[in-house]
């Protein structure tokens, strides 16, 4: 959605409109559900999510101010912490059937080039990070996974830049160390 569209639609949103929320749901309904589902492993979960982050910025679209930050980043927080809230509630997340099948194959597999599409790599690096602390999954997740900047992963998370910088490298280093006890020397 272009940003003058967005304003409009947040303003329309704002006055009780369910028509323009309708369609800022259908806008950022697959970036909601890309996060929640990384982040929980769970396609019923991050469903769940997914409708609980949109319920949240319905009631809260009026705290919404473009001048505190994009509408992405506002909509990353919400969803983040419903999902990290849904993790603790959890304790423990298991990865999608298709990830441990992915990684399940790669570890019997006899072939030593071990060449893997990006979304089957993207699969065992998913089932990896449920190695990595809460802090460290979601600050991975983001920088990595989402792509995100250090400074929308500090307004989503509320971690300074030391804490993410750390978190991060943390993360790196025991995905990296799995992934070469899986033969990925590079």
């Amino acid at each position: 959605m272009e940003e003058r569209e967005l304003h409009i639609t947040i303003k329309q949103c704002k006055e009780g409109n369910t028509e323009a929320f309708r369609s800022l749901v259908m806008a950022y309904h697959n970036m909601v559900f890309s996060l929640s589902l990384k982040l929980l492993c769970s396609e019923s979960e991050a469903e769940d999510a997914v409708q609980d982050a949109f319920v949240s910025v319905w009631e809260n679209i009026h705290r919404y101010s473009s001048e505190k930050g994009k509408f992405t980043t506002w909509l990353y927080t919400i969803a983040t912490r419903i999902c990290l809230d849904r993790l603790r509630h959890h304790k423990r997340t298991i990865p999608l059937p298709t990830d441990e099948t992915t990684l399940q194959n790669h570890l019997t597999g006899t072939n030593l080039d071990k060449n893997l599409e990006n979304s089957d790599f993207v699969s065992i690096v998913k089932v990896l990070t449920l190695g990595l602390s809460l802090q460290q999954q979601l600050v991975f997740t983001l920088s990595i996974l989402e792509n995100l900047d250090s400074n929308e992963i500090t307004a989503i998370t509320g971690l300074s830049a030391e804490k993410i910088k750390s978190n991060l490298y943390v993360a790196r280093k025991k995905i990296k160390e799995e992934l070469i006890l899986l033969g990925y020397e590079n």
